[in-house]
């Protein structure tokens, strides 16, 4: 198999999926935060699919780190096909639940005025945790695209 950057078991891997922790992290922890979370139930799809993503990305940076710790590589069918399968489904799942967010927020803020409105929800922090959450996506699709092209290459 090639040696491609964002490899499982090699330091940019790692990069990446610390990367995909933070940002998923930071979204959840966003979204928590803003006033009025509590009642907007819309958002729950991505907060599930942060937490999804946040555990397999955990998981995966701790199976990098316990590899480049041994020096074992982890070039094989079955790890490889594992990590194509679960980053497919998380990728998508992430991907669906930012964009559907993203069309509650601009329907809460453009077309329903309910952001100026009542004063309950707190739209910027909606737009923030959205935001992070499409950064955590586009890290977790270039993980993706380098588990594909490494199971095409095997």
């Amino acid at each position: 198999m090639k040696n491609l950057f964002g490899s499982p078991g090699k330091v940019s891997g790692l990069v990446l999926r610390l990367g995909q922790c933070f940002f998923a992290a930071s979204s959840l922890g966003v979204m928590a935060a803003a006033p009025g979370f509590s009642t907007a139930t819309t958002f729950c799809y991505l907060i599930a699919s942060m937490c999804l993503q946040l555990l397999w990305s955990f998981g995966l940076a701790c199976f990098d780190v316990h590899a480049l710790r041994s020096k074992r590589d982890l070039h094989n069918n079955i790890f490889v096909s594992l990590f194509v399968v679960g980053d497919w489904v998380t990728s998508t799942l992430t991907l669906a639940a930012a964009s559907s967010s993203a069309g509650v927020t601009v329907l809460l803020i453009k077309d329903t005025n309910a952001c100026r409105m009542e004063r309950k929800f707190s739209c910027d922090m909606f737009q923030v945790s959205v935001g992070l959450a499409f950064v955590s996506w586009f890290l977790l699709a270039i993980s993706s695209y380098v588990m594909f092209w490494l199971a095409a290459t095997a």
